[in-house]
C-alpha cells in the first residue's frame, strides 16, 4: 500500500492516479469513498454535521482503506490531524508526503470553490496556518517528502518509484 499525505491541492490525486497506472495497482481518493458514503459533497457535509463528525467518519474510512494492501491511496488534506490515522497510515504501507509551499498552492487553488477549509476570507491566510500545522504532522505520517514546487506530474511519479525503489518496496524498474 502507497499513501499519498499533503495539503489540500498539493497533488494527491492527480499523481495517485498517474503513479496507480504506472505500477498497475488499484488507486482510491479517500475523500470520493467519504463523499459516496455520506450521500453529499464534503463542503455540504461540513457545513450540516461540522468537521469533527466529519473527522470521525474519514477514520473509519482509512481505518478500511489502509487494510488493502495493492493500493495508492489520496488521503485528505486533515487525515493527519488525528494520532490513530497517522499510525494506520504509517505502519500499514509507504507514506509519501507532497510538500507544497502555500503561496504556490494558493496559486493552484485561488478560484476552486469545494474545499471547505479554503472558504475564508484570507486563503492564502488559512493555507499558511494549515502548513504551519499539518506540515510537523505529514512529517511525522511519511516515510519520505517528495518537494512539488513545479515538476510535471510525470516527474514526481518518477521521484516517488525512484524512492520507494530505493527503499525495497519495488523491485528495480525503469522509470
Amino acid at each position: 500500500m502507497i499513501s499519498l499525505v499533503g495539503l489540500p491541492g498539493s497533488g494527491k490525486s492527480t499523481v495517485g492516479r498517474q503513479l496507480s497506472r504506472r505500477l498497475g495497482l488499484a488507486f482510491s481518493d479517500s475523500d470520493l469513498v467519504i463523499e459516496q458514503r455520506i450521500g453529499c459533497s464534503i463542503r455540504e457535509y461540513f457545513e450540516h454535521q461540522g468537521e469533527e463528525r466529519f473527522r470521525d467518519i474519514e477514520s473509519e474510512v482509512l481505518d478500511e482503506l489502509t487494510q488493502t494492501p495493492a493500493l495508492v491511496l489520496s488521503t485528505g488534506g486533515g487525515s493527519v490531524l488525528r494520532a490513530v490515522n497517522r499510525e494506520h497510515l504509517h505502519a500499514r504501507g509507504h507514506v509519501i508526503y507532497l510538500r507544497s509551499d502555500p503561496d504556490e498552492l494558493f496559486r493552484r487553488l485561488r478560484h476552486d470553490g469545494k474545499r471547505p477549509l479554503l472558504q475564508v476570507a484570507d486563503p492564502l491566510t488559512r493555507l499558511r496556518d494549515l502548513y504551519a500545522a499539518r506540515d510537523p504532522l505529514y512529517r511525522q505520517t511519511a516515510h519520505f517528502v517528495i518537494e512539488t514546487g513545479r515538476p510535471s506530474v510525470a516527474t514526481l511519479v518518477n521521484m516517488i518509484i525512484i524512492q520507494l525503489e530505493l527503499l525495497g518496496v519495488l523491485p528495480g524498474q525503469n522509470p
